[in-house]
């Protein structure tokens, strides 16, 4: 097949300069290359940092329902803080008199060799649960005091020492707080405070006196000092005519706790 000729340019005319390079046009409407506003509404900007924080979420609450997890079974396993039922009646210094009774500070070093409870210098905070405690003889409200599990100087009249179980106002709040994970029982802290619980009475009642406790608002039997505490129970103690109202819950959010 016969090559074809190519037909030659048109001459220049004589003097013409160079010709003009045209200058490119700038493209009319969005860019190929431009980026999708990341604050646009309903753009892809947004999908990441939402993504992150919904991972996040998830990761937060696997590792929360861990540690829950891991807590509760490691005190279900824990041995007793006191391996042996307490006798009340050897226990020294017991508070005989009707309600309110005092913190007990005073007489604290004698009974606690019997309680399984140690005089400590400070708190120790790697195992710290706490319950809250209600007692009502015939519908009043009687108080737990402050200091309960602080050795008090009779001379001083200022705390020697602390205990693992203690409180540290008069709200009812029990502070468990051990250098070890124990299972401590409610008979400790009445045995620290110097006030008998049985399964029948609390204080030194004469005879039964129709005792009636509660744990998270439920009726329950047995002998309420062998109660094992976990993190946050409401406990009722309850004599003769019972309150309006058996509390279930406590606000611990709005004790910081």
């Amino acid at each position: 097949m016969a090559k074809k000729v190519r037909t030659p340019k048109p001459p220049r005319p004589a003097g013409a300069g160079q010709r003009p390079v045209q200058a490119p046009k700038k493209r009319s409407g969005p860019s190929r290359t431009a980026k999708v506003p990341t604050s646009s509404v309903g753009g892809r900007g947004y999908f990441w940092p939402i993504a992150a924080v919904v991972v996040g979420l998830i990761i937060v609450g696997s590792v929360l329902g861990i540690v829950l997890t891991r807590s509760s079974t490691s005190l279900a396993k824990a041995p007793l803080a006191l391996n042996k039922p307490i006798s009340w009646k050897d226990l020294p210094a017991m508070q005989t008199g009707p309600p309110p009774w005092n913190n007990g500070g005073t007489t604290l070093s004698l009974r606690l060799p019997s309680l399984g409870l140690n005089q400590l210098g400070q708190e120790q905070l790697a195992f710290h649960i706490h319950q809250h405690l209600d007692i009502f003889i015939e519908g009043k409200p009687v108080k737990v005091p402050q200091a309960i599990g602080f050795g008090i100087d009779p001379q001083t009249g200022k705390p020697a020492y602390i205990t693992e179980l203690h409180t540290h106002n008069a709200l009812g709040i029990v502070h468990v707080e051990s250098a070890q994970t124990l299972r401590y029982q409610l008979g400790q802290f009445f045995g620290e405070w110097g006030v008998r619980l049985t399964r029948t009475c609390i204080g030194n009642f004469k005879g039964g006196c129709g005792l009636q406790w509660y744990l998270n608002g439920k009726r329950q039997t047995g002998d309420p000092a062998k109660l094992v505490l976990k993190n946050h129970e409401e406990i009722a103690i309850v004599v003769g005519k019972p309150p309006k109202t058996i509390p279930s819950t406590f606000d611990w959010s709005a004790n910081g706790i």
